[in-house]
């Protein structure tokens, strides 16, 4: 067990910060597959700036590699300009 005080700081800051990465990683791919369901492109394309946008922001906190961003948004693009 940890003695220092800015050990156990760490570890209640990275519970905090692991709790918050695991629920916007699980909103943001649970958007991923509404997104994919939607089979009207107007709604699709209202959903898609969100979807990159949350994409972005995991990429950019390094929840999920920028390259598995790149790619889930050029299929996503893929799927709204297939409708």
């Amino acid at each position: 067990m940890a003695n220092h005080k800015s050990a156990l700081k760490r570890i209640r800051s990275n519970e905090s910060k692991r709790l918050r990465n695991r629920y916007q990683h699980k909103t943001t791919r649970n958007a991923i597959k509404k997104l994919r369901e939607l089979t009207d492109k107007k709604e699709a394309e209202a959903l898609f700036p969100s979807v990159v946008s949350m994409l972005d922001r995991l990429a950019k906190k390094n929840v999920i590699h920028a390259n598995k961003a790149a790619n889930l948004k050029s299929g996503l693009a893929k799927h709204v300009a297939a409708l």
